[in-house]
């Protein structure tokens, strides 16, 4: 029996309602990834998860090679029985983070430590990076990120890429899209694990020619599914659905399609809007740990003075742990008085409302409704 399958069960206008199967469990789409970055969703457990209705998680190959060690975690088993989790897993490659955490790396006396240039190295072989723990250098390939990635045991592995920030030319784009084609021909040929599937990654930055280009180039090869990279790092808001769209068009119908690192609540139901089937972004839990709040009317400050004698459930029509049990005065007063159970609660309901619009837009676009939808949840959620 074939561990890994995807099957396309209805479409609502580009809006797709899937399943995906991996030894570790049914997934179904479009879903929305809570992010593990260090093996651990922040200040939640995995009953937690489960009880949010939790179907996938992402860990982070960067992090997780730094410390402890994809090593580690492999003769601990694995990242599975590592974290005690028992669902599917998805890891990314580490590519993003090794640009993107270059500027926070210590950079003692290194004597070109002014320059972010000097962090990070690209060659045609891979990369050459300062930790952003200690400053000391690590070198990261195609064939490197796949071995990390093996060693913890992933379900969907991510291929090696490099990621443009926003603003780049066209010719820098150009470049990251030539570089990520050329990776992830070596990742194909080091990839070897049966238990575990590649996804290859779409570059093209905000030119819907480009993520054409690269969406075809890249769908040429046969892997099991596909993301859309390098989107929501700095460009702006109204380039980033043209690009995405550009992209997803040119993909195939009977693959997973994954956005990655997007987004807001709105933002997901565009993505759906335009095709896609997964999401991840680390703004359910960080947004959390900030006191912002997601909720059915809208987001909430919870340090505001006006809820300080407030004794109604942040949101009434969310069944969470914290819903259910306390009032948006108690949720200040842990916030205010800087409490870690508050991180626990704001996180758990974060991550239950953004599990409950992915599980309200697959009945919706079951019943082929999802524009409708669509159009609703974004209004009560810019209110």
């Amino acid at each position: 029996m074939n561990q890994f399958s995807f099957q396309v069960l209805n479409t609502d206008g580009r809006a797709r309602l899937g399943q995906l199967q991996t030894p570790h469990g049914m997934i179904e789409t479009p879903i929305f990834m809570p992010v593990g970055t260090q093996a651990t969703v922040k200040s939640l457990g995995p009953d937690d998860l489960l009880t949010a209705n939790t179907q996938i998680l992402l860990g982070n190959t960067y992090h997780l090679m730094l410390r402890p060690g994809d090593k580690l975690v492999r003769d601990m088993g694995g990242l599975h029985q590592f974290m005690s989790w028992n669902g599917p897993i998805l890891t990314d490659s580490g590519g993003f983070q090794v640009f993107s955490l270059a500027q926070n790396a210590p950079r003692g006396n290194h004597k070109n430590s002014g320059n972010i240039k000097s962090l990070v190295q690209i060659d045609d072989d891979g990369v050459t990076f300062r930790s952003y723990l200690d400053g000391s250098v690590h070198r990261m390939t195609p064939e490197d990120s796949m071995l990390i990635q093996m060693n913890l045991g992933a379900d969907i592995i991510m291929a090696f890429d490099q990621c443009p920030p926003g603003q780049s030319s066209r010719d820098d784009v150009r470049k990251a899209m030539q570089k990520t084609t050329q990776w992830l021909d070596r990742c194909i040929n080091t990839m070897n694990r049966a238990e575990s599937k590649l996804f290859g990654i779409i570059q093209g930055g905000i030119y819907e020619d480009l993520r054409k280009e690269h969406a075809q180039e890249i769908c040429s090869t046969d892997l099991f599914g596909y993301a859309i990279g390098g989107l929501s790092v700095g460009e702006k808001k109204e380039a980033m659905w043209p690009a995405c769209l550009a992209a997803t068009e040119h993909m195939p119908v009977s693959k997973p399609r994954y956005l990655m690192g997007v987004g807001t609540p709105d933002d997901l139901l565009d993505g759906i809007y335009n095709g896609v089937d997964m999401f991840d972004c680390v703004m359910p839990t960080r947004n959390a740990r900030n006191g912002s709040l997601f909720t059915s009317d809208g987001r909430v400050s919870i340090k505001r003075a006006e809820y300080r004698l407030d004794p109604s459930p942040l949101d009434p029509k969310c069944s969470c742990y914290a819903c259910k049990s306390f009032s948006k005065a108690y949720l200040r007063h842990l916030f205010v008085s800087d409490e870690l159970l508050f991180y626990r609660l704001a996180s758990i309901h974060n991550i239950t409302f953004y599990l409950n619009l992915m599980a309200e837009a697959r009945i919706a676009i079951a019943e082929n409704r999802f524009e409708e939808f669509r159009r609703i949840r974004k209004t009560a959620l810019t209110s």
